[in-house]
């Protein structure tokens, strides 16, 4: 662990939400210790003063570091990033910055909406309430991302370069859920070998790589 000074940190958030994971991978792979709260689901919470206090739109996760309550996912990983990974996830250059902050920001601005659409419309609805031609339709915007990101991906082994970076966070919590949930999915060797190496990746294993079963048919949450 890279730590420019002493963490505090809780995290709060369901765990099976692929935005919670996001948060999780980044601790686990800087191996910074923190506590957890489930929040959000079953679990509840956000409605609570304490909650709004810290994120005022209730959606999870949060991010306390001490007196610091950070929301959204992204700027999660980026905080986590620039306070405990400089040298390792946080690269002096803002050139280099540049490039994982581009794919962090394609990730959700493009990439991850039509995710939502296909895996709400296909997962998460009941079959007898699915509408098949959004789905569809949100299948094959994403199978536009995901050639894009082949062709990328056939030039270097991580979406910001040679080396696992933030860049690769946002994207790559998407891709266990894409090749598990039983949406056909095409062929693309160059994003398979990337998924491969995430999936090595101790942190990836332990945060992404979990079930989702529960979420089957499930809209509530």
């Amino acid at each position: 662990m890279t730590a420019a000074r002493r963490p505090d940190l809780t995290l709060w958030g369901r765990t099976n939400s692929f935005n919670v994971q996001k948060a999780l991978w980044i601790l686990a792979e800087l191996d910074l210790p923190f506590r957890h709260i489930d929040a959000g689901g079953a679990a509840g919470k956000l409605d609570t003063p304490a909650y709004r206090a810290m994120n005022p739109h209730g959606r999870v996760p949060v991010l306390q570091d001490g007196d610091a309550a950070i929301w959204e996912s992204h700027a999660i990983v980026r905080y986590v990033a620039a306070a405990y990974g400089q040298g390792a996830l946080w690269d002096a250059d803002p050139a280099v910055r540049a490039r994982a902050d581009g794919w962090m920001d394609w990730s959700q601005a493009t990439l991850q909406p039509d995710f939502v659409a296909l895996f709400w419309g296909y997962y998460r609805t009941p079959p007898a309430r699915r509408d098949a031609a959004a789905i569809d339709a949100a299948r094959r915007r994403c199978e536009r991302h995901f050639a894009l990101l082949d062709e990328h991906l056939g030039r270097v082994p991580y979406l910001a370069g040679q080396a696992f970076s933030i860049g690769d966070i946002p994207a790559g919590a998407l891709m266990y859920r894409y090749f598990e949930m039983g949406v056909p999915t095409p062929p693309l060797p160059a994003v398979r070998r990337w998924y491969d190496r995430l999936a090595a990746r101790p942190a990836y294993a332990a945060h992404v790589m979990a079930p989702f079963d529960d979420l089957k048919g499930r809209l509530a949450f």
